[in-house]
C-alpha cells in the first residue's frame, strides 16, 4: 500500500468492507476505482501499536493504530487512526473482511 501496489487487492476478501474515518464507506469495486485513479496516494503507513488480537475459528480480529500520510486529490494530508480489521482465512490465504477506522486527534 505504502508503494501503491496493486497487490495489496489480493489481501481483499470479494466481500470487504472498508469504513473509513471520514464517513466514507467503500466495497472492493469502490476501493479499487479510488486506487487506480490515484485519488488517494500513500506515501508512508506505519504501524505504532497493536493492542488486541483475537482468534475464533477461521476469523481474526485486530485492533492497531497506524500513522498515515498521502495525498487526497493532489493535497497532503497526515492523520493518526486507530483500527479494527477483521480477517477471514479463504482457501488458505488470509484477506481483510471488514476494516473500520476513527481518527485519532490530538
Amino acid at each position: 500500500m505504502q508503494n501503491n501496489d496493486s497487490k495489496i487487492l489480493d489481501l481483499f476478501a470479494i466481500d470487504v468492507s472498508f469504513g473509513h474515518s471520514n464517513g466514507w464507506i467503500q466495497n472492493l469495486n469502490d476501493f479499487k476505482k479510488d486506487f487506480s485513479s490515484k485519488k488517494v496516494v500513500y506515501k508512508e503507513i506505519r504501524q505504532t501499536e497493536v493492542s488486541e488480537i483475537k482468534k475464533f475459528k477461521n476469523t481474526f480480529s485486530i485492533r492497531r493504530k497506524i500513522k498515515v500520510s498521502g495525498l487526497y486529490q493532489s493535497e497532503d494530508f497526515e492523520m493518526k487512526l486507530s483500527l479494527l480489521e477483521i480477517w477471514i482465512k479463504d482457501k488458505s490465504m488470509w484477506k481483510l473482511w471488514s476494516r473500520q477506522s476513527v481518527e485519532i486527534k490530538p
